[in-house]
Order: structure tokens, then C-alpha cells, then sequence
């Protein structure tokens, strides 16, 4: 099963970061609680809901959200009663959300194994999203009303920040609106994983604070290195074909910046004539692909996922000088260096 320690070694934390041995150890040994309190929470009477439920938690993941609810909880007490049942709240929230996107994409793969809808039928995979939201929604029961309204308040962006992509910017500027659907529908829960883990573990609400709008930070910056990662990687590095997004016609941030004009180079009227047509037949996709890698976009893309992740290390530094803050920056490090 894929974690965020699959790659550990010695003192090495999630996500091969080079972090404080104990913390290590620590965040190890309460992921592991979190991975079983996820397979206690998708067990049922029901064959059929049992089986479809617990389909994506057994494919494994990175617990990215999970992860970051127990280096938030470092900057109180780690060991509150409400820290893990935390990271599987957001984890549950994750991938029922999963589940959906599935069904809209019409996916049919989803972390090397076939798709629930594939595999079931789309009903069956509406119906699990559902119920892993209210498994989360029963476990947060349990958290107190503050932790209820977080996490109904983030899933009220992902929400909003689905709906914005599927119409459209409209008359709206395409880049920002962009953005702004990738910091609700990816930026909103990463932000609440780090508000639970601070806010239930007791730390100052000023720290709390900071961490939730570093995270969602990171949140941008994670969606921002996929981006480039999906044009600029081999199939081994990004774990899916490249140049997805092109085929199935999905804008993402290189995309937005030729399409506003960055480049002046001989091949950029090819380039956006191709970006704004079918890319399905593989002739096409091929050239556009290419076109693209080669493109000023990628380094403009490049920077902006800096910025970002810039942005997020200059708020980190703010807080206490603890091995947690110190794994929060290496997270600044290591979204930007997974596109290098």
C-alpha cells in the first residue's frame, strides 16, 4: 500500500523529507491509527457497499491530507483525542470526492486499479461518495461544532470550485478563475487538514491560523506542480500517460499562459490552434504535446508554482521553531522539486 513513508529510510519522513527522527516516528505510528480507524470506517453489513466502499482506501494513496493533520497537531498536543479521528475525516472527505470526480471524468482508472464506476456502474459509485461523506460526517459528530462547520465550510469550496470549472470563466479572466477553482477544489481541504490538526490539538489560534492559510498554499502549489507534471514527465514519474489533461481537454495552468499570449515564438498560432480543438486523434495530441514541453508556458508555469510555494514557506517561518515547522517547509521543497 502507498503512503507518505512508502519511500523511508532511516530517519527520512513523509514524502522522503529529512526531518527530526522522533517526529518521524511519531507521525508514522499515528498514521498507522489512522489507516485502521479508515478500513474500520468503510466495513458495513452490506456486501456490496462494504466491497464498493473500502475499494479506494485498500488502493492505497499518499494520506497527503492525513499527513498534514498530524505536523499541524505537533504545534499543540499530537496526542489529543480528536487529532485522529481528524486525519480520517479529510481522508474520507478525499476520497468520496474521488469517487465523484470519477463519474464526471468518466474515468475508468484511478490509482493503477479500475475505477468504481467501471467496475460497478455510476449509481454505485455516487452512492459510496455519499457514504464515506457521511462516515465523515459521523466521525466529525464526535469532534464538537466548530470542527463541523470547518469542515462543512470547506466542502461547501469543493463544491463551489467544481461547479465554477464545469461552466466555465465565462466573461471572467480565464487564469483567475482558474486559480481560484483550483484553491476551492484542492487548495480548501488541504487548508482544513492543517486548521483540524492545529485547532484540535490546542494550538494558539494565531498558529492555527497561519498553518491553515499556509496549506492551503501548498494545496495551490501541489495542484500547480500536477499541472506541469502532467506535460512535462514520463509515464513512470507522474504514474499516468502524459499530456491526460491535453487529451481529455482540460485546461490547466501552461495551458492558460499560451492561450493569454506568453511566447512569441514561430510554432505559438499552432500551438493555440491546437489548444483549442479536439486533441483525441493521437497525431494531434502528439504535436501539441511537444509544442507545449517546448514552450516558454512551462517555465512561466514554473514560476508561478514557486511563488506559491514561496509564498506558503515565508508564512511557515512565522511560527514556532519546532522539527514540525521544518517538515512544513520541506513540503515547500518537495512540490516543487517533484517537477524538476
Amino acid at each position: 500500500m502507498s503512503s507518505a513513508f512508502a519511500e523511508e529510510s532511516g530517519g527520512t519522513g513523509p514524502f522522503g523529507l529529512p526531518i527530526d527522527a522522533a517526529l518521524a516516528a511519531d507521525v508514522k505510528e499515528r498514521l498507522a491509527s489512522v489507516e485502521a480507524r479508515l478500513l474500520e470506517s468503510v466495513r458495513g453489513d452490506d456486501p456490496l457497499l462494504a466491497q464498493a466502499s473500502k475499494h479506494l482506501v485498500e488502493a492505497g494513496g499518499k494520506r497527503f491530507r492525513p499527513t498534514l493533520v498530524l505536523l499541524a497537531a505537533q504545534f499543540g498536543d499530537p496526542a489529543a483525542p480528536g487529532v485522529v479521528p481528524a486525519g480520517v475525516v479529510v481522508e474520507l472527505t478525499h476520497l468520496g470526492s474521488l469517487y465523484h470526480d470519477d463519474v464526471m471524468d468518466e474515468a475508468t482508472v484511478r490509482r493503477g486499479q479500475e475505477s468504481a464506476n467501471a467496475r460497478w456502474t455510476n449509481t454505485v459509485a455516487i452512492l459510496t461518495g455519499d457514504y464515506l461523506f457521511a462516515r465523515a460526517s459521523d466521525i466529525l459528530a464526535d469532534l464538537g461544532p466548530e470542527s463541523v462547520r470547518v469542515q462543512a465550510r470547506a466542502f461547501a469550496r469543493l463544491v463551489r470550485g467544481q461547479i465554477q470549472e464545469t461552466v466555465g470563466p465565462a466573461d471572467a479572466d480565464p487564469l483567475k478563475h482558474y486559480l481560484q477553482v483550483v484553491a476551492d477544489k484542492t487548495g480548501s481541504l488541504i487548508a482544513v487538514s492543517g486548521q483540524l490538526g492545529a485547532m484540535l490539538a490546542g494550538a494558539p489560534p494565531h498558529v492555527t491560523d497561519t498553518i491553515t492559510s499556509a496549506c492551503e498554499k501548498i494545496g495551490v502549489a501541489f495542484q500547480l506542480s500536477d499541472d506541469i507534471l502532467d506535460i512535462d514527465s514520463n509515464a513512470e514519474q507522474s504514474g499516468k500517460t502524459p499530456g491526460t489533461d491535453l487529451r481529455e481537454g482540460i485546461r490547466t495552468l501552461p495551458m492558460h499562459h499560451v492561450l493569454a499570449g506568453v511566447g512569441s515564438g514561430p510554432d505559438d498560432a499552432r500551438l493555440r490552434e491546437l489548444l483549442v480543438q479536439d486533441l483525441t486523434d493521437d497525431a494531434l495530441h502528439a504535436e501539441a504535446l511537444a509544442l507545449l514541453r517546448g514552450h516558454p508556458a512551462m517555465e512561466r508555469a514554473r514560476a508561478d508554482l514557486r511563488r506559491w510555494a514561496e509564498d506558503a514557506r515565508g508564512e511557515l517561518l512565522t511560527l514556532p521553531d519546532i522539527p514540525a515547522r521544518a517538515a512544513f517547509t520541506g513540503l515547500c521543497d518537495y512540490v516543487v522539486s517533484r517537477t524538476g
